[in-house]
């Protein structure tokens, strides 16, 4: 009986997978919370300039060329906000639907191979896992070029398919993407699905036969690539000369052009973790491999199913069980030899979607104590959160978040860095995200309570979407410490003046975007725009030191100063501990005014 409901949902697998992605990723470009400082607010700037300036070639942050990106994550929100207006939800749009296409597209891939069933299973575990939520908090290119690759793959297997009635179309789909990923995130939109193409061809014999190379079209297909990827590569070696410099070495103060700084240092030396500056932080490797548990909640309680799967059958299901295998390896060892940031293997995040889909579409011992594994997971969770809403239930919580948490800067380049600054006051301003997520644990140990798959698996999918937003509730609360938002809007409505950023752009990023100012740097000649503030057409009044603000403190024109907490001190050293009026204070950050 269940096998038949089972079978009858499953006709919807489209349909269902698609509602489920737009409940999370959909209603999450909603602001709150608003774009966070750092990367966030700097990706939505940059395609606001191209916008407004013309020039979709060259990124430039206040003025400042930013060579350092592939240039599609800025074009498609700046088209949203051509089409939309400018509004931080405007900018979340593209990663959201793509986010959404995904999640389909995984579906498909599953379906195709396994069945409808496992095409559902596939495209809610993906739809739902806690990695691709938490990476698509930031709009980072990595959920685009997941889709870029999951399509590579998918178009090759269907070129490849014996029978098939479009295998020219797949085949040029399957460049077509690689092209198309190379604009989003540089040369491993096309390593990575590549190498994992040939190491299945090799695997499964295909390798070295006429027949398959004739069936992939290289020839034409490279023809496609090229005309899509090749003309910004050109132009934007055109136009940041010098052209072609291969210097294997990498330092402060010089400056190669945009070939040398987008092709050797962000691609080889970066995987050498020789990059200059370095501006990034690397993950240990066990834990770079031991987080997908985590990134696959809950449905990584599975793994041991797909394990015991068939890979080496002549069938469609094997081989792409197979292909999956190749995926997730060669990338997961790819950055065992490189630098790694947690996010880094969210390209393989749709393959093992694809091996947890189809184990779960096979009922077995193993899968039954996964659903009891995870069950027992959700009501320890549960009950903690229970506990901690006990002891926080008659804490205050005066202004802000940023008043109870503590500081880990050092964390701070890793996805879950700021997890470290939580403190026990600090849960007491998120106690409605805390009861949702208690509410979603609670029914997720209820539901995996019964018996099969269907059931524990709706509610665990229905676990996930209420968990997923009681964290973008988190977010909310946690929006002054990570977002300098209030502070531009204390800023706007103040009288005219010039305005100085107290560090480094990143760290007020979301100023730039939602005043839409220019702005001073006060030591802030590190890291990201280092380089490009060597290009001889960088801007001279961006880049000033101590002598500099004191010299213009004192001026009678009005000038604006933003700076966090810790660096008020020495500001008051340099200018005079009377000179720092207060116009606003939001989470441990202030603007300043001279006057």
């Amino acid at each position: 009986m269940e096998d038949f409901k089972a079978s009858r949902i499953a006709e919807h697998y489209q349909l269902i997978v698609v509602a489920i992605a737009v409940l999370i990723f959909g209603l999450s470009v909603m602001s709150p919370p608003s774009l966070m400082d750092d990367t966030d607010a700097v990706g939505a700037q940059i395609g606001r300039t191209m916008l407004q300036s013309g020039d979709w070639v060259t990124a430039r942050l206040d003025g400042v060329a930013y060579l350092e990106k592939s240039p599609l994550k800025f074009w498609m929100m700046a088209v949203s906000c051509k089409i939309f207006g400018v509004h931080d939800w405007a900018a979340r749009i593209p990663l959201a639907l793509s986010a959404v296409l995904l999640c389909w597209v995984t579906a498909r891939f599953a379906a195709w191979a396994f069945g409808k069933r496992a095409g559902l299973y596939a495209g809610t575990v993906l739809a739902t896992c806690v990695g691709l939520f938490l990476f698509t908090r930031i709009v980072i290119p990595d959920a685009v070029l997941t889709l870029a690759i999951a399509t590579t793959l998918w178009s090759l297997m269907r070129a490849l398919e014996d029978g098939e009635t479009h295998a020219a179309r797949w085949a040029l789909l399957m460049w077509a993407a690689m092209g198309i990923g190379l604009l989003l995130k540089g040369l491993i939109a096309v390593l990575f699905p590549a190498g994992s193409a040939l190491l299945y061809l090799q695997l499964t014999g295909q390798l070295w036969k006429r027949k398959t190379w004739m069936q992939l079209r290289p020839v034409l297909g490279m023809g496609v690539l090229l005309a899509i990827a090749a003309p910004w590569h050109v132009l934007a070696t055109l136009r940041n000369p010098p052209y072609f410099d291969f210097a294997m070495h990498s330092e402060s103060g010089s400056y190669h052009g945009f070939f040398w700084f987008y092709f050797i240092n962000e691609h080889v030396l970066r995987f050498l973790n020789l990059r200059y500056p370095r501006d990034y932080n690397t993950v240990p490797r066990a834990y770079f491999w031991l987080f997908h548990l985590l990134w696959l909640f809950p449905w990584s309680v599975y793994f041991p199913a797909a394990w015991k799967l068939s890979y080496r059958k002549p069938d469609r299901a094997s081989r792409v069980r197979l292909m999956a295998l190749c995926w997730t390896g060669f990338i997961l060892v790819f950055f065992t030899f490189s630098t790694t940031q947690e996010y880094y293997s969210m390209p393989c995040y749709p393959a093992l979607a694809l091996l947890l889909g189809s184990a779960m579409d096979n009922e077995n011992r193993i899968l039954a104590f996964g659903t009891k594994v995870v069950g027992a997971i959700a009501g320890v969770a549960a009950c903690a959160i229970g506990l901690i809403l006990w002891l926080v239930r008659g804490l205050p919580t005066p202004g802000d978040i940023s008043t109870a948490l503590t500081s880990n800067p050092q964390l701070y380049t890793l996805s879950l860095g700021h997890m470290a600054d939580l403190t026990l006051n600090a849960f007491a301003y998120l106690r409605l995200p805390l009861a949702v997520a208690g509410v979603a644990f609670a029914l997720g140990a209820i539901g995996a309570m019964r018996r099969g798959t269907v059931v524990p698996a709706a509610a665990l999918a229905a676990m996930m979407v209420l968990f997923l937003h009681a964290a973008r509730l988190a977010l909310v609360v946690f929006d002054p410490y990570l977002s300098s938002r209030p502070l531009a809007e204390a800023l706007l409505r103040q009288p005219p003046g010039r305005l100085i950023m107290g560090d480094q752009y990143y760290t007020f990023s979301s100023i730039f975007f939602y005043t839409n100012r220019r702005a001073q740097l006060l030591n802030g000649r590190v890291n990201n725009l280092e380089y490009g503030s060597y290009a001889p057409d960088a801007p001279k009044d961006v880049f000033i030191g101590d002598p500099e603000l004191a010299r213009e403190w004192v001026q009678p024109e009005r000038y604006y100063l933003v700076a966090e907490g810790p660096a008020v001190p020495h500001l008051e050293s340099v200018v005079g501990k009377g000179a720092l009026h207060v116009v606003a204070a939001s989470g441990g950050k202030y603007l300043f005014t001279n006057q």
